[in-house]
């Protein structure tokens, strides 16, 4: 994974248009660059007829090379908006290697004033662009925009999904030729079905040639304004049926499920964050969602703490981790915005303070892999500055981060019209039956729908299909310290073995204890001292300004993370245990074995858990996920990441080393 982007470096024209420095081109024709967006993209693809001919329910999506200024999305966006009738979506995919910063954007759309309407929404999401698959939502999920950062088609190789209509963009072949090649004709060509169109402002020999050997059929149309020459294409050479997503060669059990039938109403079980994202992504593509909680509201266990922190743990390497922490911090980010700052969240940035000598070290090899705007080495004395309290040591600045107030996000997601809360729900068994699922408390059916998920942490192992999931409770305990006057001055969130974020409501947040022997809710004085012993380490001077009272007298909370023991999420689709173990059986005498076997799905039932101590980070974006697999649209997530975080993955993990899977375990209420 490319880590560091190179933003776009800009000069302006005598016109104020747009020019690239690295490319020596424009952005677009300072004569009819709208016209000509209309005319090559818009037209040559039927999107007025096909906008309005999408029925309810389903979604379009655009894919194109070089987002640039983002005018031929705002341009897609606008047609959308005045022909696709109520209830349908648009998808728009774009790759960039070279994203334009915020203000360059902001001068570059203000030359559209009648794009205003469009182009503000765009500006005001366009936070935390980053390396990697970043998705925008606008509209309350109506429209969708997912960038690509980096090389164009070492970004669409990593893309899984389908794209109705392509628009081939980019600076000209003769300016930009890396972009132009076989190896992205065949990325566009794997990501399209029969019947997927193109259209492209290059007339070039090379690109025609290209785009018919991957089996489109093009054709040369006259251009407009100094374009002698555009074409258009249609994908004649299908790889699978019309809308289906790509298949997964010889790993079947990371396949898209079959379609769900019946009525798009979904059951999700458990309203901490997993579970509010899962219905919020659901609920914007027009499911109706029941949330069913155990306890008398949202957030009540481990994501009802009253901070936590915003904050992305790397690596240098390009792991599924990283990767999906990246694009995971920047949907949060963007979500974040909807909330009132204060007491909400805070963008008031993030410091992890290089501790020993080892820690320094990392930290300086993240600095080099990772965009200054998403992390950058700070000395001591730059450390206090940004802390507002002297700091003992230097570290990694994360401007963009902060600390949040989750269940204030868990409100924001669960606010959908098309979302209801049922509390007092304890759901202990589930039942397949020929309509869907049923779920049952320990006398009664509480409730039935095609689709469940399970979004309850730890408590998925209570549910006989799910009950071999490695998952684990952790308990973490805060620390809640009254803020004072001189406390106050700390105005970043400090993080070392533990962390202490500036105050919200007259308090600070101070921790979190890791005890892997008690799995109990209440407070220990233990907990406490530990807690009170990572503050000095953090900065002594803040624990002098905070001057806590004694362990005893201390309040607290504690919730139980849930992990799993390769610190990935799990999220995705669930298959039955034992038919998977029949029918991958070959995986014990070869672990590279190719099978061709469909995977032995359990219709409608998914996952959502897993995530740890980075809910905050992970688990928003695997609402996405989870709403995806099922809808069988392009993944938010790199194909590898995906499927780095599938509930299957401990199923071919156990089956390759030449085991079955793990014995089903007694639910968690004892049965």
């Amino acid at each position: 994974m490319p880590s560091v982007i190179t933003p776009a470096q800009l000069d302006w024209d005598e016109n104020g248009q747009p020019v690239s420095q690295a490319f020596g081109d424009v952005y677009f024709s300072s004569q009819a660059a709208m016209e000509e967006t209309r005319y090559v993209f818009l037209e040559q693809n039927q999107l007025a007829s096909r906008f309005s001919a999408l029925p309810c329910g389903h979604c379009l999506v655009i894919g194109e090379t070089g987002f640039g200024t983002g005018l031929n999305f705002l341009a897609a966006w606008q047609l959308f908006d005045t022909t696709a009738p109520p209830g349908t979506r648009l998808h728009f995919i774009s790759t960039e290697k070279y994203p334009l910063a915020l203000a360059d954007l902001t001068r570059a759309l203000a030359l559209w004033p009648f794009l205003a309407h469009w182009a503000e929404q765009l500006l005001a999401a366009y936070r935390a662009i980053h390396a990697g698959m970043q998705r925008l939502v606008f509209d309350e999920g109506r429209v969708t925009l997912t960038l690509l950062i980096g090389d164009a088609q070492t970004e669409l190789s990593q893309l899984e999904g389908r794209v109705h209509a392509w628009f081939l963009d980019g600076f000209a072949p003769a300016k930009n030729p890396d972009m132009w090649t076989d190896a992205l004709f065949a990325e566009v060509a794997r990501l399209s079905a029969e019947g997927t169109t193109l259209g492209t402002f290059s007339a070039a020999g090379a690109v025609r040639r290209g785009l018919k050997a991957v089996g489109f059929k093009m054709k040369r149309l006259p251009g407009q304004g100094k374009k002698w020459e555009i074409m258009r294409g249609e994908f004649i050479t299908p790889s699978a049926p019309v809308g289906a997503p790509p298949p997964s060669p010889s790993k079947p059990w990371f396949d898209y499920p079959p379609p769900v039938a019946g009525e798009r109403k979904a059951l999700v079980i458990g309203a901490g964050l997993a579970g509010c994202a899962t219905a919020f992504s659901l609920a914007a593509r027009g499911w109706k969602v029941t949330v069913l909680e155990r306890h008398s509201g949202l957030a009540q266990e481990a994501s009802g703490n009253p901070q936590g922190v915003l904050y992305l743990k790397l690596s240098a390497h390009g792991t599924a981790l990283s990767q999906l922490i990246v694009s995971g911090f920047g949907y949060t980010r963007r979500l974040l915005e909807r909330l009132q700052q204060g007491t909400a969240w805070d963008g008031c940035g993030v410091l992890q303070l290089a501790s020993t000598a080892a820690e320094g070290q990392r930290q300086h090899t993240l600095a080099s892999a990772f965009a200054p705007g998403l992390l950058r080495l700070v000395t001591p004395a730059q450390a206090s500055e940004l802390a507002g309290v002297p700091v003992p040591n230097g570290g990694l600045y994360f401007p963009e981060g902060g600390w949040v107030h989750p269940p204030a996000l868990c409100a924001l997601m669960a606010a959908h019209p098309n979302i209801g809360l049922v509390t007092h729900q304890h759901v202990l068994r589930l039942e397949q039956v020929a309509q869907g699922w049923q779920v049952w408390s320990a006398t009664e059916r509480l409730a039935s729908a095609p689709v469940v998920v399970l979004a309850c942490a730890e408590q998925v192992q209570a549910f006989e299909p799910t009950a071999t999931l490695p998952l684990k409770a952790i308990r973490g305990q805060i620390t809640r310290l009254p803020a004072t006057d001189t406390s106050r001055a700390l105005k970043a969130v400090v993080c070392a073995e533990g962390y202490v974020a500036p105050a919200r409501l007259g308090e600070h947040t101070l921790g979190a204890s890791f005890d892997f022997n008690r799995l109990d809710r209440e407070p220990s004085v233990a907990e406490h001292t530990h807690n009170l012993a990572l503050l000095d380490d953090i900065s002594p001077d803040l624990a002098q300004r905070l001057a806590p009272a004694s362990a005893e007298q201390l309040q607290g909370r504690v919730g139980l993370r849930c992990t799993s023991p390769d610190y990935l999420p799990v999220v995705g689709p669930v298959a039955d245990p034992e038919a998977f173990d029949a029918a991958y059986a070959q995986l014990r005498r070869n672990a590279r074995a190719t099978c061709d076997e469909p995977c032995p799905w359990l219709p409608g039932l998914y996952v959502n858990s897993g995530h740890g101590s980075r809910g905050l980070i992970t688990a928003p974006l695997s609402g996405e996920l989870i709403a995806a697999w099922l809808e069988r649209e392009p993944l938010p997530l790199p194909r590898p990441v995906a499927d780095a975080c599938h509930p299957n993955r401990f199923g071919v993990r156990a089956l390759s080393k030449g085991k079955a899977s793990p014995p089903k375990r007694a639910g968690l209420d004892g049965r």
